[in-house]
């Protein structure tokens, strides 16, 4: 099973131990094109603060977070799982969990970024501010800069199982599973019960909850179908339902009536 998750815009300072060695993180075949939105980041950071800050979309109160890219190659870097924080990140608790749902997390997790990719929560990464959403001057557009390597590298991580698509809409652009491999792709939405319509609390907490709850009782589905099943076995209330045509995901709606 792979996991694909969203990161958080809110991260966790960076660490006082070693800094970022490119050539250790996971998925090497994205390499090149980390590079290229590293170098560009950073320079882009060090140069017009106010450009800068146009280009992330950041706000005045955010102003610290350009000051903090342009030291990406020196800042003191932790895992991935320990940068990341927000509502799905405290509701998966990876620090909590027991050493073998850490070891399947490790395996099966990958989270998207603007700025690395995707990497696994074992990766040791500086905290940074980049989004899916962001246009570089040069690169362009993060999305499309992606999907190349992406296309590239995931089948092969993605395996023969399952793959479980928890990502948000801009971080979903990057890389869409295609073929055989969107078959056995599970799309999931999290709906307020009495409205069915998203709402981002209940979306991004449910979800760290499910990714908390399959790695826990040590699930890993086959397939969407497996999934589903897994899932209301775990008491969550799922709609679901095949795709109409062969090189579609499944569509997985889990309704939330509260957040607890």
């Amino acid at each position: 099973m792979l996991v694909l998750l969203p990161p958080s815009e809110g991260k966790a300072s960076s660490g006082r131990g070693a800094p970022l060695k490119p050539e250790s993180l996971s998925l090497p075949g994205l390499a090149q094109a980390r590079a290229a939105v590293l170098a560009e980041l950073v320079d882009l950071c060090a140069g017009d603060e106010e450009k800068a800050r146009e280009v992330l979309g950041l706000s005045e109160g955010l102003r610290g977070e350009v000051a903090k890219n342009t030291e990406l190659r020196t800042a003191g870097a932790r895992p991935a799982g320990e940068v990341y924080t927000g509502v799905l990140y405290d509701a998966l608790g990876l620090a909590s969990l027991d050493a073998a749902a850490k070891r399947r997390a490790a395996r099966s997790l990958l989270v998207f970024s603007g700025l690395w990719g995707a990497v696994r929560v074992t990766d040791r990464i500086p905290s940074y501010r980049c989004s899916m959403g962001v246009k570089l001057p040069g690169l362009g557009a993060l999305g499309t800069h992606w999907r190349g390597p992406m296309a590239e590298v995931l089948p092969e991580a993605a395996g023969s199982g399952l793959v479980l698509d928890l990502r948000s809409a801009a971080y979903a652009a990057a890389w869409k599973p295609k073929g055989e491999l969107a078959g056995r792709t599970a799309t999931v939405r999290v709906l307020h019960a009495p409205t069915r319509k998203v709402v981002s609390h209940f979306n991004k907490a449910t979800k760290g909850r499910i990714v908390r709850s399959l790695l826990t009782a040590g699930i890993a589905p086959a397939g969407p179908g497996e999934l589903v099943e897994a899932l209301r076995d775990l008491g969550y209330e799922v709609e679901a339902a095949p795709p109409g045509k062969a090189g579609q995901a499944w569509a997985v709606d889990v309704l939330v009536t509260e957040v607890h």
